[in-house]
Formats: structure tokens, C-alpha cells, sequence
């Protein structure tokens, strides 16, 4: 007879569990203010004290920490482990990215493919102008959204019924959209050459004039040509 540990009724609650403690740790990410135990609670849905048990299970593992005013915020644990992801990649692609976001005077961000999200893995701004364009890293949207999300899906086989701004870029080598992420914003998304297996990536020039984004289009292209040579 099977063990109460080993049900289907405790692993499917222990799934539960788990999964509530990684939407937790999410949606704190993404909170810069942090979040409070109630704030958590509403959020997933739960009682407070089923958010308070997931909060201090979570914390123990370092990934959150509270504050004096009792906010949660992410912490050094989380940290330490993001530093180790795409770590290959940052590290060729920063160099090229900051070199580009200073010659063009634009914002540069590296993304790339998770599930059905364009993830901003790396971001750099140039140091040369006053007008910039923030983006964080660990900033998502949807694949079907903005030109990030257009070169990620163009970097991939074809899909039917796919978006024809996706087949273009495909066609072309880039994708450029307007205000689909940002309102009044300008992107020039060009797919990345990977390793079979590993995620879909692009470079994303994002500016507010069309006009820089049209003639840095070659530049682009040309720095992620170089990026893509590298076995990464």
C-alpha cells in the first residue's frame, strides 16, 4: 500500500505547493517596491497564512528577503543563481552590445526565447547620450508582441499560420516595430545564429526615432553576424 507521502493526492498538493512558490518568487521579481504578505496572498489567492508558510519556505533558501517594513524583496540567493544563467552568452554579447549602444546612442537589449516569452536576458545603454531608453533585465512579453518577440519566432522553423511580420524577418534577417511593447517606441529586432538545441536569441536596437532605427539596421546586423560566430 502506498505510502500518504507518496500518494497522488500529496504529490499533486505538493506540486501545488511548489508551483505557488515560484509564482510567489516571480511575482516579488518583478515588484521593485517589494511585496507584503497580504500583497502575496491576493495575488495568488490564498489565505494569508498560506502565503506567509510559502514566503518563509522561500526565504529560508535565500531567494527573498523582509524587510523592516516588512515588504519581501528578492535577495542575494536568487541572485547568485541568475548570474549563472545564459552566462556564455552575456558575457560575449555585452562587450558588443555596450560598443553598439554607444555608436549608435541607443538602447541595446539581448533577448531570448522561454515558452511563449521574450526574456531580456542583457541590457545596455549608451553612455554618450542624455535621452534613453530603459529596459531591465528579466523584463518579458509575449513572442507574438514587438520585434524582440518577432526575431525570436523568425529565428525558429516556421509556424503555421504564423504572423507574416514573423515570415518577413525570416525572409529578411530583421523585423522593425513600433510601439507594440513600448508606446512610441521603435524596435529593430535581428535573430541571433545558434547552437542546435539552445534557445532562440536576438539583439533589439529600441529608440524613439524611426530614423535611427532604419539606418542602424546594417550595424545591427553586422553585430549580431559577429555575435552569432561565437560557439556560445
Amino acid at each position: 500500500m502506498a505510502s500518504e507521502t507518496n500518494s497522488p493526492l500529496a504529490s499533486a498538493a505538493g506540486a501545488q505547493t511548489l508551483a505557488r512558490g515560484l509564482r510567489a518568487l516571480e511575482l516579488i521579481a518583478h515588484t521593485p517596491g517589494g511585496m507584503t504578505i497580504q500583497d502575496v496572498a491576493d495575488a495568488l489567492g490564498v489565505h494569508r497564512s498560506i502565503a506567509a508558510r510559502l514566503l518563509s519556505t522561500v526565504a529560508e533558501f535565500r531567494l527573498v528577503n523582509r524587510g523592516p517594513d516588512g515588504r519581501y524583496r528578492i535577495a542575494g540567493g536568487l541572485a547568485a543563481l541568475a548570474r549563472e544563467v545564459y552566462a556564455g552568452l552575456r558575457e560575449q554579447a555585452t562587450p558588443l552590445m555596450r560598443r553598439l549602444a554607444n555608436d549608435l546612442g541607443a538602447s541595446v537589449a539581448l533577448f531570448v526565447a522561454e515558452g511563449d516569452e521574450a526574456v531580456a536576458v542583457a541590457v545596455v545603454e549608451p553612455a554618450n547620450t542624455t535621452v534613453r531608453v530603459a529596459f531591465r533585465e528579466g523584463g518579458r512579453h509575449p513572442l507574438e508582441r514587438g520585434a524582440a518577440g518577432y526575431a525570436l519566432l523568425a529565428a525558429q522553423p516556421e509556424r503555421l499560420g504564423e504572423n507574416p511580420q514573423v515570415t518577413e524577418g525570416r525572409r529578411l534577417g530583421y523585423v522593425i516595430s513600433f510601439g507594440e511593447v513600448a508606446p512610441g517606441f521603435w524596435g529593430l529586432g535581428v535573430p541571433l545564429a545558434r547552437p542546435v538545441g539552445q534557445q532562440a536569441a536576438c539583439l533589439t536596437l529600441i529608440s524613439a526615432s524611426r530614423e535611427l532605427i532604419e539606418s542602424a539596421r546594417d550595424a545591427v546586423l553586422e553585430m549580431a553576424a559577429e555575435l552569432g560566430s561565437y560557439a556560445m
